[in-house]
């Protein structure tokens, strides 16, 4: 038997597998039992209603799907009242994710649901901050340090940032979010892009641009996770691409010690759980008797001479 459970973030976890805020609701129960999850990520909430962005909302593209939801939400106190129940009878626990659009609002938001039921908050410090002519929080390091600072002295509970792949300071933006108060890096949500119906000549996506995620991010995500890691000293979970388990290990071998899977879920309801088995088949196969024991174990090249060659471990 292999030991699959990992601390992460102040959590304790049966397994490294759990969804990406925005593709996982409750609903999900119907496909497949979440008690198999290490962790449950509820859909983002804000502090009030908040009905989204113009449609269409999604279009596939080949290298994956773009999407410009809008976070649409029904307010922090329809999620207290209405979401937690359902989510306390599924036994794992439950990470709140967060947006809002001011500093305040941020830490009024976490302040409201630090409360019985929580496990931990996600908060998503991608989206736009209007104090600042609408930059992510996250595009910065100084927007970082102060919106982080403001969530820790706002709750008790474990603190997850999650961060943007739009910005060209990443690790800068890591050690920020460390320094103001997270217990663990989200790394990352999607990637800015577009694309263009040739036949109407328009945008596909009501908003013009969107986030791009699925596998064509895979890669640039696992770079910045790889950085991530080697610039903090909290965890930092891999988010960005998987929908397999060699997926999920490639992150794990970086450095990653827990995972989300987001838009395999939407092709595949099971996906989740197909990366669980594949990473139990994998450890079996390798002899590892706990999964702990793969992250972290990327055989890096050492560099001679200008010439790389693999490291003996």
């Amino acid at each position: 038997m292999v030991d699959l459970s990992i601390d992460c973030g102040g959590l304790r976890l049966a397994n490294p597998v759990m969804p990406a805020a925005g593709t996982f609701g409750h609903e999900l129960g119907q496909a497949i039992p979440l008690s198999r999850l290490g962790a449950l990520v509820t859909k983002t909430i804000t502090p009030g209603k908040r009905l989204g962005n113009p449609t269409p909302r999604v279009a596939e593209d080949a290298s994956g799907m773009l999407n410009s939801i809008g976070i649409p939400s029904k307010g922090a106190e329809h999620f207290i009242a209405e979401a937690i129940p359902l989510y306390a009878a599924i036994g794992v626990p439950l990470v709140v994710s967060l947006s809002a659009d001011t500093v305040p609002g941020f830490a009024d938001l976490c302040r409201a649901v630090s409360i019985p039921g929580i496990a931990a908050v996600e908060v998503n410090i991608s989206c736009p901050n209007i104090e600042d002519d609408g930059r992510a929080f996250a595009m910065r390091p100084e927007t970082t340090l102060r919106v982080m600072e403001a969530l820790r002295a706002a709750t008790d509970l474990p603190l997850w940032a999650k961060l943007t792949p739009n910005t060209g300071e990443i690790r800068e933006v890591a050690r920020a979010a460390e320094d103001g108060g997270a217990d663990a890096l989200v790394v990352a949500n999607t990637i800015l892009a577009m694309s263009v119906d040739l036949a109407s000549r328009r945008p596909t996506l009501g908003n013009v641009m969107g986030g791009l995620s699925g596998p064509a991010v895979k890669p640039i995500i696992l770079r910045m996770a790889y950085q991530c890691v080697r610039s903090v000293d909290i965890p930092v979970i891999g988010c960005g691409g998987i929908a397999t388990a060699d997926d999920a290990l490639e992150y794990m071998l970086v450095g990653c010690p827990a995972v989300q899977v987001g838009t395999a879920t939407f092709l595949h309801p099971g996906a989740m759980l197909d990366v669980i088995d594949g990473i139990e088949r994998y450890c079996e196969a390798h002899g590892v008797l706990s999964v702990g024991e793969i992250v972290g174990g990327l055989r890096e090249p050492v560099i001679s001479d200008g010439a790389a060659w693999e490291a003996s471990t």
